[in-house]
């Protein structure tokens, strides 16, 4: 069997999370990494930074996955991400064979 046909093994799989730490006096609230984070990990905050400016902040860091997309799109160098360690997912699951015929997910 070709390695890509083999069975996903849940406790082989570690998934890379991060902490996401945001300057807030430098963020002037454009909300590009709100915007462009793929978990949804990010939103503006209701609070006021010291330039008047409304800065993101984690809604969870359970969600961050560390792609980095956040701190690589702030033009103010207003955020960056710390290697938060590696964690088995609880979300994948063996997609049992009746699954695939049927279509079901």
């Amino acid at each position: 069997m070709p390695l890509w046909r083999q069975p996903l093994d849940k406790d082989r799989i570690l998934i890379s999370r991060g902490i996401v730490h945001i300057i807030d006096d430098r963020c002037k609230g454009c909300g590009f990494c709100i915007e462009f984070c793929p978990q949804g990990a990010l939103e503006l905050s209701s609070r006021t930074n010291a330039k008047g400016y409304h800065p993101p902040q984690v809604i969870s860091d359970g969600k961050c996955v560390n792609c980095g997309l956040c701190a690589l799109l702030c033009p103010d160098f207003a955020i960056y991400i710390e290697d938060g360690g590696k964690q088995n997912p609880d979300h994948i699951r063996p997609i049992q064979r009746d699954e695939v015929r049927n279509g079901s997910r």
